[in-house]
């Protein structure tokens, strides 16, 4: 465990080897003025080597407590049990001081009172309080470093299960607008094939697999650019324009300068077809949808003209936005029917506005 480095950091929570060094030289420097103040009292030379008593024992004390900390954090390493944990590591910090400085000290005196010399290492109970107390402060590190360590983990770990959870709404969300809109681009297909040719139909099929692709090639994406999502429905648009012709009219009011803004992927697509499929269009009663940004929103409204007969709907389409903007961003999108006119506006949003939770899925 000394000389293990990744051990080290996983049981102390950091490399502790010039910590160990700092503090094995602090408290041996405390415990020999405690004792005998040699740097005091002796000279250079038999300071140092009464010193070197101290230094000794004090490295059994670290070596032993650092071992027993390894120990209870093996046994007791949740949060739940750090009371426990901590309330025997300073007990056991007390009976190793006892036990080491008591014994030590005596078994030194004695070793160098059998050799000739003279020493007092002789050790009292009530001067070992400073050196626990020392070392306790010293040891107090160990623990704050540690909790430090394993809080920050512990967030890092939730945050990553908050992503995860929200990324799986997210995709989910995401490929229920798919099927939503192939629900609703067969119905179109259907339609074609009753009022037009058998080649109109395939054309509209070869147009309904170009869009599909870049469908496939943004599923991943829980943001994309206004320009990707112009193309898109640029392309959609298209397709629609094969059934409806002149009577679909749809107005672009966008500089390029705002397509750098980010909104979520199908959002306009799906204001656009639900206009589409709740609207009269024809040439008596043409359908005019128009897109413009106003105060970092994106506008998108057009005249209501409710069909008469009750179209089928699955009632995904503005509930799906609207569930992934609350995800992704603090920042409602707004939906207004003044009985004339139906508009639906959503924010426009860059990586300041995003929640906090969502700042590292995959965009």
């Amino acid at each position: 465990m000394v000389f293990n480095k990744e051990k080290r950091i996983r049981y102390l929570g950091f490399n502790d080897v010039w910590f160990s060094i700092i503090g094995i030289l602090i408290l041996s420097l405390s415990t020999d003025y405690i004792f005998n103040n040699s740097f005091g009292n002796y000279p250079l030379t038999m300071a140092l080597f009464s010193w070197s008593a101290s230094l000794f024992i004090t490295i059994c004390d670290w070596l032993i407590i650092r071992r027993f900390l390894i120990f209870l954090r093996k046994k007791y390493p949740d949060f739940r049990d750090d009371i426990k944990r901590i309330s025997i590591f300073f007990l056991t910090i007390v009976v190793t001081i006892v036990i080491v400085d008591y014994v030590g000290g005596n078994t030194l005196e004695y070793i160098y009172r059998l050799s000739g010399r003279n020493a007092n290492y002789h050790t009292q109970f009530k001067v070992l309080l400073p050196v626990i107390l020392v070392t306790i402060m010293i040891m107090a590190i160990y623990e704050a470093m540690y909790y430090y360590i394993r809080l920050k983990t512990s967030i890092r770990a939730e945050e990553q299960a908050k992503q995860v959870s929200i990324q799986a709404q997210l995709d989910t969300l995401r490929n229920q607008a798919q099927p939503h809109f192939l629900f609703n681009s067969l119905n179109t297909l259907q339609d074609i094939i009753e009022e037009d040719t058998k080649e109109d139909a395939k054309e509209f099929v070869n147009k309904l697999s170009d869009v599909y692709r870049f469908i496939l090639e943004s599923s991943n994406a829980n943001l994309i650019t206004l320009e990707e999502e112009f193309k898109f429905v640029k392309a959609y648009i298209h397709i629609q324009k094969e059934r409806f012709g002149d009577n679909l009219k749809v107005h672009w009011d966008i500089a390029e300068t705002q397509f750098l803004a980010m909104i979520v992927p199908m959002s306009l697509q799906l204001l656009i077809e639900n206009a589409i499929k709740h609207n009269v269009i024809s040439r008596a009663k043409p359908l005019e949808i128009t897109i413009k940004i106003k105060d970092k929103r994106l506008v998108v409204y057009n005249k209501i003209q409710l069909k008469s007969t009750v179209v089928p709907s699955t009632k995904i389409g503005l509930k799906n936005i609207e569930k992934r903007y609350a995800i992704i961003s603090n920042i409602p999108i707004e939906i207004k029917n003044n009985e004339t006119y139906f508009v639906v506006s959503l924010p426009l949003l860059t990586s300041s506005n995003k929640k906090k939770n969502d700042a590292n899925t995959h965009h």
